[in-house]
């Protein structure tokens, strides 16, 4: 099954530079109850334990996280539900759309930076070998019942729960969300039943949209000891902490709580124009007012992907490195592309 899961690896659209967008049907068996069970404590526990899943005979590549990004979940004239979600990170990576069906889950699409995994080319033998851990560390996805999940970085201290429940990380809730969830509430009460462990020495938070529309952040207050988990509705997140929004300014850092509260503002204010004329194209250009640039002061700068999330088609429509006019639709329960250009 690792085999088959190897070399179903294929090119999407690979350009020039190297770097590209893939594609990845998962067939082994995994448990992400397993990787939580072998113990979570740091980032090296948390590597072996992936490694141990995925691929026993080689060690995989830790992730490693400073990334900026946005996010917002509205509704279209027809009352279909569209999550929108920029990825941003200095780095260049490829990508991979990583589909997952497990044996009593749901299937699913999610998208995985692939230098995380040392793995930029996955048509290489040793690339395919590590792209076998690319679900455990995908950054956002949705399922076939139209729940979506996407992670953004934080400014605050790394959460790290201790309260006698079985430890998770980062990456690994969301695919037990993808997994499990049917609703946005479900995918709350999968993380109420975890401590959780923020890795590679950053902090972050969690939008969920449903296909009914119920968009909520999930964030572990900073002003709370033990770090509380807190469900906040939202329509839009960036890099602060939406239940501490009236302590964020725009265009600064905001200490522990955040900064990014200009692209937030910009979102609502998109929003705001539009309201009543929501469409997929709409969704698009929110996603562009939002898009960021590559700076070399700034690991958070340089959108590398936007996604346009249909949570009521259950969808996932990808443009990579910021190619907005070039776009590739996922279909969640099976992987298939509906549609590229």
């Amino acid at each position: 099954m690792r085999i088959g899961t190897m070399f179903s690896i294929k090119d999407v659209s690979v350009h020039d530079d190297g770097y590209g967008l893939y594609s990845m049907r998962v067939s082994y068996d995994y448990d992400i109850d397993r990787i939580v069970g072998r113990g979570i404590t740091d980032d090296d526990a948390l590597s072996k334990a992936i490694m141990k899943e995925a691929m026993p005979f080689m060690p995989a590549g830790r992730p490693s996280h400073g990334f900026g990004c946005s996010a917002f979940c509205l509704k279209d004239t027809s009352d279909g539900v569209l999550t929108g979600r920029n990825y941003d990170f200095r780095h260049d990576t490829s990508a991979m759309m990583v589909h997952c069906r497990p044996k009593g889950g749901y299937g699913s699409v999610a998208f995985a930076d692939l230098e995380n995994l040392s793995a930029n080319d996955p048509k290489r033998f040793r690339g395919r070998i590590a792209s076998l851990a690319a679900p455990f560390v995908c950054l956002d996805g949705i399922n076939e019942k139209g729940v979506s999940i996407a992670v953004l970085a934080l400014d605050s201290e790394p959460t790290y729960q201790d309260t006698g429940r079985p430890r998770i990380s980062t990456t690994l809730i969301i695919r037990a969300v993808l997994d499990k969830a049917s609703s946005t509430e479900e995918a709350f009460e999968i993380f109420r039943q975890y401590d959780m462990f923020a890795a590679s020495g950053h902090d972050y938070h969690f939008y969920v949209c449903d296909h009914d529309g119920d968009a909520r952040v999930f964030e572990y207050d900073c002003d709370t000891d033990p770090r509380s988990l807190v469900s906040v509705p939202a329509d839009a997140v960036s890099n602060f902490f939406n239940i501490h929004e009236d302590k964020v300014l725009p265009h600064q850092r905001n200490g522990v709580y955040g900064h990014g509260r200009e692209r937030y503002d910009t979102i609502l204010g998109k929003m705001a124009e539009y309201e009543g004329m929501i469409t997929e194209d709409i969704g698009w250009d929110i996603l562009a007012s939002v898009t960021r640039y590559p700076d070399p002061e700034d690991v958070t700068s340089d959108t590398k992907w936007s996604i346009l999330f249909n949570n009521s088609r259950c969808t996932a429509e990808i443009a990579f490195h910021r190619r907005l006019d070039e776009r590739y639709t996922f279909s969640a329960s099976d992987g298939r592309i509906l549609k590229g250009c």
